[in-house]
């Protein structure tokens, strides 16, 4: 499957998909799920996202969730 990039370059998606295979079907549907009902994404954002701008974006949360839950640990324990 190609798909016309922007400029004159093609770019290969199948590339993306044999890369980021780890990630099963379900757990896709969950992740996306979870993102729209507790994080405001659209499915619409999420499908347009090239699959590793969805890892990176994906990773940043978790830490950003991480760091939060940290900080309201050290608030209750205070």
């Amino acid at each position: 499957m190609r798909r016309k990039g922007t400029g004159d370059f093609d770019y290969d998606l199948r590339f993306f998909s044999v890369a980021l295979c780890h990630n099963d079907l379900a757990a896709y549907f969950q992740m996306n799920f979870n993102l729209m009902q507790h994080h405001g994404y659209s499915l619409e954002e999420l499908e347009n996202l090239v699959p590793w701008e969805r890892e990176v974006y994906i990773n940043l949360l978790v830490a950003h969730l991480k760091e939060e839950k940290d900080k309201a640990k050290n608030r209750q324990n205070r």
